[in-house]
């Protein structure tokens, strides 16, 4: 622990004293670099938490800026920041939080020419998007540059998430394909529960934590469902598609 100074000693204390994380575990903490893309309902509460637990270098990839509408959850940004570019918004907030954290702004949105390159410099992603086509970018990216993928997704008053490693099972071998346009409603057109996003993106962030430090039992392989209506939470078990295209055999 005498690599740690000492605002840092009473900063991290509480994980420090943790025997399943430690000083080792936080120091691979500080060394870690997460990629969040989307900075906002699932990727404002993953990143706060991130930067709170003192996870060294945070990317935010997001080409959007901050709207009045967003701020019902997307708990990143104030309304001082409406019409600011939801990174920029991000980095003051975040480092706000913790000046430990380096914070790198991608103000752009991921596509099949920047992906691979943004994503290699990350020891792991958080898929926090909002629309299949991203999750399918996200996904593919992350097992050609062999990055764990950590996904979640929202709608109305239900949440999932889950942990995509690079041998597989994937997002592709738990759904192959998209809904056809128009079939899933968006937040803008069906509404969202303001806090839900809250607990899912809380979940992402767990899992990034467990699979960085290395402690714990991933949700690899699970499909974590929530429903806030009823307030239960179920799982539901998915396995490797050899046909995947993306992971699988060919």
């Amino acid at each position: 622990m005498s690599n740690f100074s000492d605002e840092q000693l009473e900063r991290y204390s509480r994980h420090i004293i943790l025997p399943q994380i430690g000083g080792k575990g936080q120091e691979k903490l500080l060394a870690s670099k997460v990629l969040i893309v989307g900075a906002g309902g699932l990727g404002s509460p993953a990143a706060l938490y991130l930067a709170a637990a003192g996870v060294g270098t945070l990317g935010i990839m997001d080409g959007d800026v901050v709207d009045t509408s967003n701020l019902q959850r997307q708990i990143l940004h104030a309304t001082k920041d409406v019409g600011q570019l939801k990174v920029e918004s991000a980095k003051e907030t975040l480092q706000g939080i913790n000046p430990d954290v380096e914070v790198l702004m991608i103000p752009k949105r991921i596509n099949k020419n920047n992906g691979r390159e943004i994503i290699k410099d990350f020891d792991i992603v958080l898929d926090c998007c909002d629309n299949f086509e991203t999750r399918y970018l996200v996904n593919d990216n992350c097992i050609l540059e062999g990055k764990p993928n950590v996904y979640g997704s929202i709608f109305r008053f239900e949440g999932q998430a889950s942990l995509f490693l690079p041998k597989g099972p994937c997002y592709r071998c738990l759904f192959p394909q998209a809904p056809p346009p128009g079939l899933v409603p968006s937040c803008q057109e069906a509404g969202v529960l303001g806090i839900l996003p809250g607990i899912i993106g809380t979940i992402q962030a767990t899992e990034a934590i467990k699979y960085l430090v290395g402690i714990g039992t991933s949700m690899a392989g699970r499909l974590l469902l929530y429903d806030a209506l009823h307030m239960s939470f179920r799982e539901v078990e998915y396995k490797q598609d050899p046909s995947c295209p993306t992971c699988g055999k060919k």
